[in-house]
């Protein structure tokens, strides 16, 4: 797959990440400019864990984010397409245990997880809502399903200066580190074909979920999404509707 392919067929998908496994994570830091563990730190704050709280890591990758949120108290199931990336992960000793998932049916019952969290993989999924649907039905009421995902740079320079950095340095950065710069090609274009904070917390709410919140990261080159499975009972959502970011 070398140039953004809009279906996102699940094994042209899958194995591109295969492809890149090895050096995944180098390429995640270098591409982010550092920021990669600060919004990871941020990520597993807003799943409000709780000591022994299970969660589902869904497009886990090689178990980093996982590893992050298992150091943080919970007991965590790192899920993912890609055995490429799940078998670099098990090389690297993550400390927890990798199952092999389509996003679209997830292989867990209903109420399975205190919750569910995806980190940058949402917009690699075929159908992203169906997605978070999923997540949403292996989350016990109450729980937190939580999207970081890039986003829409919030300021006009910043958003010209990044898509111009994603479509001309990233993969530049890519030929000189990677195994695959067609790979970093289809992640750029993925990147600026994604929608905005508004249209994704939309689709948090299409799903069910309650009080959904979103959190911008470093200008909105990054957006944390969190939304509450209701519970019996449950009044209004609580999702503002005068488009300004919400506090976590």
């Amino acid at each position: 797959m070398s140039r953004a392919d809009l279906d996102k067929k699940p094994y042209d998908v899958a194995g591109m990440f295969d492809s890149i496994a090895g050096r995944y994570d180098l390429m995640n830091d270098l591409a982010a400019l550092g920021q990669v563990r600060m919004w990871r730190e941020l990520m597993v704050d807003a799943l409000e864990l709780d000591a022994g709280g299970a969660v589902l890591d869904l497009a886990a990758g090689t178990g980093t984010s996982s590893t992050a949120i298992a150091r943080a108290g919970a007991r965590v199931v790192a899920a993912d397409f890609s055995l490429g990336m799940m078998t670099e992960g098990r090389r690297r000793g993550a400390p927890v245990p990798f199952v092999g998932a389509d996003a679209h049916h997830l292989p867990f019952a209903d109420d399975s997880f205190d919750a569910a969290v995806i980190s940058f993989g949402l917009r690699n999924v075929q159908d992203p809502r169906r997605g978070i649907a999923e997540m949403t039905r292996v989350v016990r009421p109450g729980g937190r399903v939580v999207v970081c995902e890039f986003s829409t740079p919030t300021a006009r320079l910043v958003r010209t200066v990044y898509e111009r950095y994603l479509l001309r340095a990233l993969p530049v950065v890519a030929s000189r580190f990677a195994t695959s710069s067609d790979a970093y090609d289809y992640l750029a274009e993925s990147i600026l074909d994604w929608p905005d904070q508004q249209e994704l917390r939309g689709w948090f709410q299409e799903a069910g979920l309650e009080h959904v919140r979103y959190r911008n990261l470093t200008g909105g080159i990054v957006a944390l999404h969190r939304g509450y499975v209701p519970t019996a009972g449950e009044g209004p959502t609580g999702s503002s509707s005068d488009g300004a970011p919400q506090a976590l």
